[in-house]
């Protein structure tokens, strides 16, 4: 069997949004089941619109979400020679021809095709006329008079394009630059891509490559053409929906392995698991099961798969992603054992990194700043004893873990009549400033009893001067 070779052919003429990052993850997938190749290639023949910053931003945010590549990047306007190699050789062989009719003769061509109720075309007028290159000539693929090409899609099944609706189509323009659809089936013979996976918007464009191939001699790849994505509306997916470039996915604190897991979804299934981690997705992706309907885009559900992510990985796992979204807050931060046990306590309840980081912003602050509602309600006059009580008590503790911390509450709780309710909250807000948080153990446990007992006696002065 030969080995898979598969490709990402992004344009740089903006950063890389979720349609495109989802048509890389299938071809990386792929290419990764079957041990094979992935190579990564630069559209940028539109070099009024392709920008060095896009180039950057898409490598940058393939790179984030883990879709390394084997081969690449490659970028077509380094690619000319190549191009004008295969042009010459289809002139020759009689394939394609040279063309010099102007931009107004072609739109009367049409004009006169729609008035005869035909689909309007280039009628073929400079065929036979065996031109020669010249400053104003473009070059034309002889396309076939009669019969049918025939799209054969691993998703879409066969379809058939009648030959007599496909006109003499432009390869090269007379600038000498070749056509998108010259350029694409040149790079993927040369580079030996033998299956393509892309968004259905290319359809249209297949039969064209198709003839290309043949004229060229070359084997047809394999296709593969998924619906776009839509928003849970049905509608194209625009902003409102969700559509952002990947980089923004990644600021507002997805995980990579949960955007690439979603992104899956939106066009492939395994029965009806929903939740993969990157090395499942791997051994279990095929292209039997690609969808033949439309994805639709919903951010709630991205926001579920995220949290169940960021509760499946280790906390040593996410210290390096919550470190920059703390440093967004003005926090410094390592990803060291400190770290790690603020993450443990945060893991059940954060949708986000971001979430994370705003919920871990008290544990990283050297003085705590009362929320007032908070402390009118229970840092008042009369709390100063009892926060001072669970000073001294926890700071007894030999053993700081949870269990000795449950029998020190039972025994206070045993001497003041209080339910722990009465003792946790006035505690909650002296350490953290506000009544939501973590589990009262397990917050004291990451934050240490040092900075706990140091926070109390502080909230205990504060309910002192409130009298």
């Amino acid at each position: 069997m030969n080995t898979i070779i598969t490709r990402f052919p992004p344009s740089p003429t903006g950063y890389l949004h979720i349609g495109g990052a989802r048509t890389a993850l299938f071809n990386w997938l792929w290419a990764r089941k079957n041990a094979g190749q992935f190579v990564l290639r630069i559209e940028d023949t539109d070099e009024a619109r392709s920008t060095k910053e896009s180039v950057d931003a898409i490598l940058e945010s393939m790179e984030w979400l883990g879709i390394d590549w084997d081969d690449g990047p490659y970028f077509q306007t380094q690619r000319h020679d190549i191009y004008n190699e295969h042009i010459d050789r289809l002139v020759e062989q009689g394939h394609a021809y040279y063309c010099d009719c102007t931009p107004e003769e072609v739109n009367a061509m049409r004009e006169e095709a729609k008035a005869k109720g035909l689909k309007p075309m280039y009628n073929g007028k400079c065929r036979n006329r065996g031109l020669k290159k010249g400053t104003n000539t473009v070059v034309r693929l002889k396309t076939p008079d009669t019969g049918v090409t025939i799209v054969d899609d691993i998703v879409k099944g066969s379809t058939a394009f009648q030959n007599t609706e496909i006109d003499d189509f432009i390869i090269q323009r007379s600038s000498g630059m070749a056509m998108y659809n010259l350029a694409v089936v040149v790079d993927d013979i040369t580079m030996g891509i033998n299956t393509i996976i892309r968004g259905d918007d290319h359809l249209v464009n297949t039969p064209k490559q198709i003839l290309i191939y043949q004229a060229l001699g070359a084997p047809l790849p394999v296709f593969g053409h998924v619906p776009m994505v839509l928003g849970s509306d049905k509608a194209r997916l625009s902003k409102r929906h969700g559509a952002m470039s990947v980089g923004e996915y990644k600021k507002m604190g997805f995980l990579a392995d949960a955007l690439i897991n979603y992104l899956v979804r939106l066009g492939w299934s395994h029965g009806d698991q929903e939740f993969f981690e990157r090395q499942e997705l791997i051994e279990k992706f095929d292209l039997e099961h690609l969808g033949r309907s439309a994805g639709m885009f919903d951010m709630d559900k991205l926001y579920a798969l995220n949290a169940k992510h960021i509760q499946k990985k280790k906390p040593i796992e996410l210290g390096d992603d919550l470190v920059p979204h703390l440093a967004d807050l003005g926090i410094e931060a390592q990803n060291d054992v400190f770290t790690q046990g603020v993450i443990e306590t945060l893991q059940p309840r954060s949708k986000t990194l971001v979430e994370m980081a705003q919920g871990a912003a008290f544990y990283y602050m050297d003085e705590i700043e009362f929320e007032e509602k908070a402390a009118k309600k229970f840092l008042k006059p009369e709390t100063s004893d009892l926060l001072n009580k669970c000073a001294h008590a926890l700071e007894e503790l030999c053993d700081f873990s949870q269990g000795p911390q449950e029998e020190m509450f039972k025994q206070i709780m045993e001497e003041t009549g209080l339910g722990f309710g009465k003792i946790a909250q006035p505690l909650r807000v002296a350490v953290t400033g506000t009544t939501v948080s973590p589990g009262i153990f397990e917050m004291f446990i990451a934050l240490g009893k040092e900075k706990t007992v140091q926070r109390i006696r502080k909230a205990a002065q504060f309910c002192t001067a409130q009298g």
